[in-house]
Formats: C-alpha cells, sequence, structure tokens
C-alpha cells in the first residue's frame, strides 16, 4: 500500500476520451467542474496529475459482490460443481469461520477490486443460520465483519451491503443482521418451497424496516419464475430507495411470450437487473452436455424493454467460482462474448448502470459528475475492454487512491534475412 495516498486531484492533464478527444480536466472537491481542449487548464503540480493520453472512463461499479466468500476456495477445496454443490461446500465450511477471518479476505478483496479500478461494491452477507440452528451470535459473524470492513475502507470506496437471508433463517437473524447497519435486504427465494411465501417474508422485512430490496432472482435454467411477482410487489413501493435482482437465468430460458410478460412486469416497477456472466456461466449447465446452454439472462430483451440492467463480478475464487480476476474488464468482456453486447454497451453495464442501480450518485467526466474515474492505457473502450491493461489510475470522489504502473520489455525480432539490396548499394550480410 501507498503512503502517500490517496492524493486530492484538482487537475487531470492530457486525457483521452472514448470519442478521441484529448481534454483536461477540472475538478472541484468531490466533483467534475471541467472538461475542456488539453492545454487550457492549469493548477499546481501537487495537485495535477499528467494521464498522457490514457483512456479516462466512469470508474466501475460491481453491483453484486460476495466480499464474504471471496478467496475462500484455497481454504475450503471445492468440487468442481453445480450451484447445489457449491451452496453445501460452502455450508459447511461457514461453521468454522470467525469474524476476524472473514474481514481479512473480505478488505483483500475489497481493495484488489479498488486497484483494478472499481470504487463502489454492493456485497451481500450471508445471515450464517445454519438452516436456522445457530445462535444469534453466529448468525451475523459475516455481517459483524464486513461492516468493519465497509467502515475501514470507507474513506476510499463506497461498500453497501446486502442481507443474504435464506430460506431457513429466522427472521430474528435477519433483524439482528439489519440491526448492524447494513443496508438492504435479500435472499433467495427460488430455493424455498414456496419461492412467492419467501418473496413476500423477506419484501415485508425491507417495507417495515424501510429499506431497499436486491434478491437472488431464479436462479436456475428451470424451475420456479419469482421476478414477475417481486416486480409487481414493489411496482408502488416508494422511489428513495432501489430495488434489483440479481442473477435472473431462468428468463433466459423462458418461452418468447412468458418473457415478454416478465420483462413487462420489470419494466414497469422499474426493477434494475444484475447480470454475473462468470458465475452463471460456471455454474449452470452442467446436466447438460450437449448444448450446454449459457446460464445468462434475457439481457438483449429487458435492454430493448427499457430495464436498467447492470453486470456484476459475482463471486471471486470461492466455492460458486474457481477463478476471477476482480476486474471489471473481465466481467464486461464477458458480456461482450457469451451476451453478445457490444463493448460499450457492456462497460455502461459495469460502470453508469451499476451505478444507477446502485442508487450512486453519477459518475464520469461531465461537469457536475462525481470524479470516481478510470484512466487505463488503451486507445478506445474495445481496446480496454479486450485487453484489460494493467496500467490503471483511480479516482474516488476526486482523490487518487490507486495507481498500477507497467514496465513492459520485449526482445526485439532477430532479422533472418538480408533486405533487398538498392541498386546503388551492395547487399549486407544482417549481424546477429
Amino acid at each position: 500500500m501507498e503512503s502517500s495516498l490517496p492524493r486530492r486531484i484538482t487537475l487531470l492533464r492530457s486525457a483521452l476520451l472514448p470519442d478521441g478527444g484529448l481534454v483536461d480536466v477540472a475538478i472541484r472537491g468531490e466533483h467534475v467542474t471541467e472538461v475542456v481542449p488539453a492545454g487550457s487548464l492549469g493548477a499546481p503540480a501537487e495537485s495535477t496529475l499528467d494521464l498522457a493520453g490514457r483512456l479516462l472512463l466512469t470508474a466501475p461499479a460491481d453491483p453484486h459482490a460476495h466480499l464474504d466468500k471471496a478467496l475462500s476456495a484455497d481454504r475450503i477445496h471445492p468440487p468442481l460443481g453445480d450451484l447445489g454443490s457449491a451452496i453445501a461446500a460452502w455450508s459447511d465450511y461457514a461453521t468454522t469461520m470467525s469474524v476476524d477471518e472473514i474481514a481479512d479476505r473480505a478488505r483483500t478483496q475489497a481493495l484488489a477490486m479498488l486497484a483494478a479500478g472499481t470504487t463502489a461494491v454492493r456485497s451481500h452477507v450471508d445471515v450464517l443460520s445454519a438452516h436456522g440452528s445457530a445462535t444469534v451470535a453466529d448468525a451475523v459473524r459475516g455481517a459483524r465483519a464486513l461492516v468493519r470492513v465497509r467502515e475501514e475502507l470507507a474513506d476510499l470506496m463506497d461498500i453497501e451491503l446486502v442481507a443474504l437471508a435464506g430460506p431457513l433463517a429466522p427472521d430474528d437473524h435477519v433483524a439482528a443482521v439489519l440491526d448492524l447497519g447494513v443496508d438492504l435486504v435479500g435472499g433467495a427465494p427460488h430455493l424455498a418451497e414456496d419461492p412467492a411465501a419467501d418473496v413476500d417474508r423477506l419484501l415485508a422485512i425491507a417495507r417495515d424496516r424501510g429499506l431497499g430490496v436486491d434478491l437472488h432472482a431464479d436462479e436456475s435454467l428451470d424451475g420456479p419464475v419469482t421476478l414477475d411477482h417481486y416486480a409487481r410487489s414493489v411496482r408502488d413501493w416508494p422511489r428513495d430507495r432501489q430495488y434489483s435482482a440479481g442473477h435472473c437465468v431462468r428468463l433466459g430460458t423462458l418461452h418468447p411470450e412468458r418473457l415478454a410478460e416478465v420483462v413487462a412486469d420489470v419494466a414497469a416497477a422499474d426493477l434494475g437487473v444484475i447480470t454475473l456472466p462468470i458465475t452463471n456461466l460456471y455454474l449452470q449447465g452442467w446436466q447438460h452436455p450437449v448444448a450446454t446452454p449459457r446460464g445468462l439472462t434475457a439481457i438483449r430483451a429487458l435492454l430493448d424493454a427499457g430495464v436498467r440492467v447492470a453486470a456484476g463480478a459475482d463471486n471471486v475464487r470461492d466455492p460458486f467460482n474457481p477463478v476471477g480476476r476482480s476486474d471489471a474488464f473481465e466481467t464486461a468482456s464477458l458480456l461482450v462474448t457469451a451476451g453478445h453486447l457490444t463493448p460499450e454497451e457492456a462497460y455502461a453495464m459495469v460502470s453508469d448502470t451499476a451505478r444507477s442501480v446502485m442508487g450512486l450518485p453519477v459518475a464520469g467526466v461531465v461537469p457536475g459528475a462525481r470524479a470516481d474515474l478510470l484512466a487505463v492505457a488503451a486507445t478506445s473502450i474495445t481496446d480496454a475492454v479486450a485487453n484489460a491493461p494493467a496500467d490503471r489510475i483511480v479516482l474516488s470522489r476526486g482523490r487518487l487512491v490507486a495507481r498500477t504502473e507497467v514496465r513492459r520489455s520485449v526482445a526485439a525480432p532477430a532479422r533472418t534475412h538480408a533486405a533487398p539490396a538498392r541498386e546503388s548499394e551492395p547487399a549486407t550480410v544482417p549481424v546477429p
């Protein structure tokens, strides 16, 4: 870690925009105030950062992470498998975790995401009820750890927390987690014996608390659909909080008529949908060795209906995903490859739309926007998504919070043939 950071920045010089423009960007406090042609502005040297033509983008935000699970795979050694086997492996390990161990992994993961450019994270945290048999003290271990990490990193990045209540988590356990300061109510109703009833239970908790909701919804290729029931239930709820659903895998397998009905309900409720390509590509389809489905939600149908569709990395190196780079460019690249989006659409889903779904202020290279910015050594959004350059400069609320500089040396290719000689010059033999 760098002791000189964070550092307040008032001027970004020579920034490349996605449209090809080269600009200077003035920052006052947490916000961008001017974007003008490069060379137009000046500022004290100590608060000026010369981007030297790096591409400047809205910093990524991850609307669906699991910081409490992150980096646990090397401790658990889970078998490769589907969602059911991942849940079983995690549930067995979860009974052994201490608050400090959870916090250490979560902190490491959050800082890795910040170094890669992500300045805002919404993390689900399990209500550790052990199928209802745990004490309240055990049930809140994950929440206590993540609330601690949120407080430690509050000066560097935005972290939102969602109480992930399984169908067997008692209401008093959920209440205890929320009492610690967790921000939203969440759960996985599609895993319940009565999915619609579990949706109603979780929404009742949120309504009584005046909180937003972010549910794991319909994370399977077949089975129940709860998303439309959820959307209709919150359609007339207050708009001063966010309502969203992650995964929504089942939408990708619905027939067109049924899909249109569910999408219409989602659009009418302004329900944010969060697709999670790497984890759903990994967990879904094990039972289909031939013509294996992609396991993603119906992204294009949702976008065409005007639904706010964001994307996140979900799990990183845990039973639900054995890999992951803690990098929004990886998520964007998978959206292009598996979701058939353009690079520009994909990057918007991990930045601007992700912030919208999280209820965060608009950020970016626009006067009045929050100066949560990422500069990378790339020539365009396509170049950045394709190559994920390691050279990065990260600003959070107008302050430099992370910088990665890369020096690359590549051997020059040997000349194996002499160049054709000009008429007035003798041929020469190449020197190795």
